[in-house]
């Protein structure tokens, strides 16, 4: 197989991370007899520095002839967030990327490793059945891409709105995606909104309704959104597939990503309807820890081995890389961020490329 990825470090731990889950590649190439193809190119902060701009062309270019693109994190440090190189940088990154090349569809996946549910914030009681999920977020719609506007009133009151909209057919197309997860999974899809409050809202309950009559071999639930947040705290093994909307999505997702412990362990991607992705971990680019070798590679490590699967139908490569992680962990090693040293005796603190060394020590077998 021979395919082009678009590799974007980014800022603050991105590089270091990335370097790491190119390794990852490199070995996969080598085992199964790929050729994967890495075109770098420079977003965020970094691309600030050379082009004035967060998302330039030169980087636009290079993602529109790629197969794939691998995302490392932008954004720097927030007490210098006045500087032009870090403002809307994220913004002016993600959703730009987002915009261009319209991906609908945000996959988190949310899953507590049976070696690492005491790193969990939550009671072992409350996960011992475990926790494996897939939050699907609308990525195109509501308040993040309506109207914004802030003025002045008569009577010089400030006042601000922010415009949610809502398609059928945005609903639509994230839906078919939900509901073609659950297939292979659980067959459950949980559907979030604020229907009893918000017009898009139930205009999104009518639709996914609809499309879930198309797959009549998926239990369809309802949740407004306030009861999904206080699930996801006291019963998260309840769910399988999370299906909501973009803001919902944003608040939720990042609720859910703190229950394995770290956002050093999670991937995403983030789909277009021609199945073109764009993989990324979510917990940002952390700049505090920048530089110091320490940082959790496992979470863009994850992202490349979703885009295998997503992107390239590479089933039996990226669950290799998933199983190596899982044998690196059950072997005790740990970076900082997933390490107590109360936990056992048995773990050993590594940094960013130990950590990887281990899990290519595995792939390599």
């Amino acid at each position: 197989m021979k395919k082009h990825i678009a590799v974007l470090p980014g800022d603050g731990i991105g590089p270091e991370v990335m370097t790491q889950a190119l390794r990852v590649l490199e070995t996969i190439a080598y085992k199964f007899n790929h050729e994967f193809i890495v075109n770098r190119a420079l977003v965020g902060g970094a691309a600030y520095d050379e082009y004035k701009s967060h998302f330039p062309e030169e980087t636009k270019r290079i993602c529109e002839h790629c197969d794939a693109i691998l995302f490392g994190s932008v954004g720097g440090p927030v007490s210098d967030q006045h500087l032009d190189k870090w403002k809307n940088c994220e913004a002016n990154s993600i959703l730009s990327l987002r915009k261009l090349f319209k991906f609908s569809a945000n996959l988190r996946p949310v899953r507590i490793l049976p070696e690492l549910q005491g790193v969990s914030p939550l009671k072992a009681q409350t996960i011992k059945t475990g926790v494996d999920m897939i939050i699907v977020r609308e990525l195109l719609g509501d308040s993040y891409f309506g109207e914004h506007k802030q003025f002045t009133d008569n009577r010089n009151m400030r006042i601000a709105s922010d415009l949610s909209v809502y398609s059928e057919d945005q609903i639509a197309n994230v839906a078919h995606t939900a509901f073609r997860l659950a297939r292979a999974r659980q067959k459950k899809v949980t559907s979030v909104d604020k229907a009893n409050v918000l017009s898009t809202s139930k205009l999104w309950r009518t639709v996914v309704k609809e499309i879930g009559q198309e797959h009549p071999d998926i239990q369809l639930e309802e949740m407004l959104v306030d009861n999904c947040a206080m699930q996801l705290v006291i019963n998260p093994s309840q769910f399988d597939i999370i299906l909501t909307t973009n803001m919902f999505g944003d608040i939720l997702s990042d609720t859910a990503a703190v229950l394995p412990g770290s956002l050093g362990l999670l991937a995403s991607a983030s789909l277009n309807d021609k199945g073109f992705g764009l993989f990324e971990p979510p917990g940002g680019s952390a700049p505090d820890i920048a530089g110091k070798g320490i940082a959790n590679p496992i979470a863009q490590i994850n992202s490349l081995a979703m885009l295998l699967r997503l992107s390239f139908d590479l089933e039996k490569e990226a669950k290799l890389i998933e199983n190596a992680i899982e044998g690196a962990l059950k072997d005790g090693y740990r970076t900082q961020d997933i390490y107590h040293q109360s936990e056992s005796t048995q773990t050993q603190l590594v940094g960013t490329k130990e950590m990887a060394d281990q899990i290519l020590k595995r792939i390599s077998v």
